[in-house]
């Protein structure tokens, strides 16, 4: 081996390292570009009876500096803060909205409030009258306001699902083609890595890992193939699976996620299957916080719109009518799934809204009973075909038989916060006062007391007075003619005793003398009788929701739980960057292109170059000096 054969080998080693470090120059900002290192190693050596003298050096190869294991941490650090950061977005939208003090539901709910109790200090005044129906109708519109936007939040949603499955697609597809092509460009170079499709390919999944939380199989020959949710592939090998936004077949409105399948089939992911990445943080989000907050506004449309109605309902307005609804309810929504094979109707009625809870619920028939599953925690009532299907504040009725596996999502108070609203506009026909009063007679002698102690839904109003006399041992009760009358029923309260008229409960007490009477009769003209108005005042610290909660109470558990669980998924979310960011500079410190060290070794090869360049120098001196010697 001579001298420039030697010289010739290092300079074009040399050569090739400089290429290699002017490559990693040129990319030092390319995203996903992992340094490249020229692997150089001795060409060997020739036997001469004097021993081996080398032959020089050879590239062997170009190769990435990669490290497998961090590679793989940080995909899945940057799907995890993709998930927590979507999460953290869509949810402090919710969190502003429920906790602005000045244009949210509880200042609005105390004005209601505070005019209701207006009208029960002065019940004959138009302007008090008028204003509880003014916060009232403000009170609904910001009801419904909520309720509107919770559903353009749904809407959001669906679409921000759509948009990201686009993207999966074309992730996947790309992985896919560049698996095609690194094993074509292996075959072709002898095994030699093509560096920059590989780095092109782990960029691909590091953007889809973004998007949603995926596996990579790495197979013979460095083939990726890529797994989602519970196993579902989006790419083996050289061949693309793509995924589907569809309509849900349990509610039509709602996009879930579905797989192809073999044959072109397409599978709906179940619930939680799909995490990580700004996919799996949105149907997080909505299976979580936002359904769970849409359907405790709806639930509170219902607790206020029915207690206020039961309760004005009992009372008397200022034209001696009994009251009427003074809310409009939204009603609860029965769906058919779309897979169901017999034409069965749900229907979902509301029956308690003090015992509803802000859980949606799926009705299946198993060909032998109905089972009611309660989503929030999977709680399963099981009723015969025969027994009514009522549960946790509504009833269901099947129209129609359902077939073996049909099944209904029921949605108690989903939407209907939406159709809230007043039911009267009229002030007169708010039923401030009690149906009913007593007058005692001016000639009583005793210290007795008589009132209308309560009254029962469905009451009879009186038509006539009834005369309650006193004959020392209790009371007798007579018409105007003195026909006599006998209660519906009569009970001891106390000191007291009670006398009920077709649902009027008359309470009497005291110490009465005989011959001591009270007048029973209607109130109707009673325009300042408030009796109605100061119960429907209590309603705002009555415990009315599950018997255990006040309306505010119930708000306010929701603003609670929403800022909570937005506060925690914000800590998380920074926690989760800071985690991310450490292992991107651990990747980095690997695989990142290093200025200073680049340069470095730009002028290690730059001298090489000029060295092995002098050794071929050297090499024809010492050839024109032999050949000088020949002459």
């Amino acid at each position: 081996m001579s001298l420039f054969s030697i010289g010739l080998s290092g300079l074009n080693t040399a050569q090739n390292a400089l290429t290699t470090t002017s490559h990693n120059f040129a990319n030092a900002a390319t995203e996903g570009y992992s340094r490249q290192n020229t692997i150089v190693a001795s060409a060997g050596g020739q036997y001469t009876s004097q021993g081996f003298f080398g032959m020089g050096s050879n590239t062997t190869t170009v190769a990435r500096v990669y490290d497998q294991f961090l590679t793989g941490q940080l995909r899945g650090a940057q799907s995890a803060s993709s998930a927590l950061s979507t999460y953290s977005d869509q949810i402090s939208q919710i969190d502003n909205l429920l906790a602005d003090q000045k244009g949210g539901l509880a200042p609005l709910m105390q004005k209601f409030f505070s005019a209701v109790q207006a009208v029960a200090d002065t019940p004959a005044d138009p302007a008090a009258r008028q204003g509880m129906l003014s916060a009232g109708q403000a009170l609904v519109g910001q009801v419904r306001s909520a309720s509107n936007y919770f559903k353009q939040l749904q809407s959001g949603v669906n679409e921000q699902l759509g948009t990201a499955v686009d993207q999966i697609n074309s992730y996947s597809k790309q992985i896919s083609n560049l698996n095609g092509e690194i094993v074509k460009l292996k075959a072709l170079s002898g095994g030699q890595p093509p560096n920059d499709l590989l780095d092109q390919r782990d960029q691909a999944v590091s953007e889809l890992t973004k998007l949603v939380g995926a596996k990579v199989v790495v197979q013979d020959g460095g083939t990726y193939n890529v797994f989602i949710g519970n196993g579902q592939p989006l790419v083996m090998g050289n061949d693309s699976y793509d995924l589907k936004a569809v309509a849900s077949a349990a509610d039509p409105g709602r996009t879930v996620v579905a797989y192809t399948v073999p044959g072109g089939g397409l599978r709906e992911s179940e619930s939680g299957a799909i995490t990580g990445g700004s996919l799996g943080g949105l149907l997080q989000f909505r299976s979580e916080t936002l359904d769970s907050a849409q359907n405790s506004i709806g639930r509170l449309s219902l607790a206020i719109g029915q207690s206020f109605n039961d309760q004005h309902k009992l009372g008397m307005d200022m034209n001696g009518d009994i009251g009427t609804d003074m809310f409009k309810l939204g009603s609860a929504t029965a769906l058919s799934n779309a897979n169901n094979t017999s034409s069965a109707v749900a229907q979902a009625t509301v029956t308690d809204s003090s015992a509803l809870t802000t859980s949606d619920y799926t009705l299946e028939f198993d060909g032998t009973n109905y089972k009611l599953t309660r989503m929030s925690d999977k709680h399963v009532e099981t009723f015969a075909p025969t027994d009514p299907i009522q549960f946790d504040g509504f009833s269901v009725q099947l129209n129609g038989t359902p077939n073996a596996h049909d099944s209904f999502l029921i949605q108690p108070t989903r939407n209907a916060a939406a159709s809230f609203d007043m039911a009267i506009s009229d002030p007169a026909k708010i039923a401030a006062a009690a149906p009913a009063g007593v007058d005692a007679a001016s000639t009583n002698q005793g210290s007795g007391t008589a009132a209308l102690g309560s009254v029962a839904p469905g009451f009879t109003p009186l038509t006539g007075k009834i005369i309650a006399t006193y004959d020392g041992t209790g009371y007798t009760f007579t018409d105007a003619s003195g026909a006599a009358i006998t209660p519906d029923s009569t009970a001891t309260n106390g000191a007291n005793t009670d006398y009920t008229f077709g649902g009027l409960t008359f309470t009497f007490g005291g110490t009465p003398k005989a011959g001591d009477s009270f007048t029973l009769g209607s109130n109707a003209g009673a325009v300042k009788n408030n009796g109605n108005a100061l119960a429907l005042a209590k309603l705002q610290s009555a415990k009315t929701i599950g018997g255990v909660s006040s309306f505010n109470d119930a708000y306010a558990q929701l603003v609670n739980d929403v800022g909570t669980r937005a506060k925690s998924v914000q800590i998380a979310s920074t926690s989760q960057d800071s985690i991310t960011a450490q292992i991107t500079a651990a990747q980095q410190s690997v695989s990142g292109v290093n200025m200073d060290e680049e340069t470095v070794s730009m002028l290690r090869y730059q001298q090489m170059y000029q060295a092995n360049a002098r050794v071929i120098q050297a090499a024809s001196t010492l050839f024109d000096t032999i050949i000088g010697i020949g002459r």
